[in-house]
Order: structure tokens, then sequence, then C-alpha cells
């Protein structure tokens, strides 16, 4: 079974949403992680660019497969975790603590309404 943190909001594309202040920090579930198989390179171009909510920020790239990243959440894109531009395991093996992936400074903070709670996404994810 999938972990899925309670504290956090879904996207129905399987990215996940930690609101600090008025910047959303984003991931990949730990169930989309585990469909995708080891994680080798994650590419993020848009740093500085403002997207508009399931716009795809960047691509993420497994050993058999390369899957898009949609921002949950429109907004400027303020920074990409270098950590895991270092070493992209680090999706595989935290993906909602050392994995996140993008900071987003959020243009509408009403469009978390929009995501899934923690039962929401379990439903989806079954």
């Amino acid at each position: 079974m999938a972990n899925v943190p309670a504290n956090l909001k879904y996207s129905q594309d399987h990215e996940w949403v930690r609101v600090e202040g008025d910047v959303a920090v984003i991931g990949i579930t730990d169930y989309a992680q585990s469909e995708l198989g080891d994680i080798v390179f994650v590419d993020v171009p848009t740093v500085g660019e403002t997207l508009e909510a399931n716009e795809v920020f960047g691509s993420i790239e497994a050993v058999k497969t390369v899957s898009d990243a949609f921002t949950p959440v429109g907004g400027e894109v303020i920074e990409f975790n270098e950590a895991v531009e270092a070493d992209s395991s680090l999706v595989n093996k935290d993906p909602y603590g050392e994995g996140w992936l993008v900071k987003i400074k959020m243009a509408n903070p009403a469009e978390l309404d929009d995501l899934l709670d923690a039962a929401g996404y379990e439903a989806l994810i079954g």
C-alpha cells in the first residue's frame, strides 16, 4: 500500500502539494514513484516561468519510461530541488521529503480547493 500523508493535497496526476505560506512545494507521490520504477533523471526547465495549474513543469525519466510532471496549482516556478538533480533516486527513496521537485509561488491559493485530500487520493489509487 502506498504511503499517503494526511497533511498534503494531491492531484489526479499523482503530484502532491505541501503549502508553506504562499509557496507550494510539489513532488510526485509514493504511488507514482513506485509505478515509474527506478528514476534516473529529473528535468525541470521551467524555473522562473509562470505556469497555469495542470501545465507540464518538467519530466521524470525512469529506466523504462519518461513521464511529464504537472503543476497542481498555477504560479511562478521559483526553485528546483538541486539535490534531486544530483541524485534522482531521492524521488524513489523519500518522495515526500528529500525527493520534492519544485517550489511554486502560488498565483491563486484557492486552486488548492480543487485538489484531493489523502482519503480522496487513496480512493483514486485504490
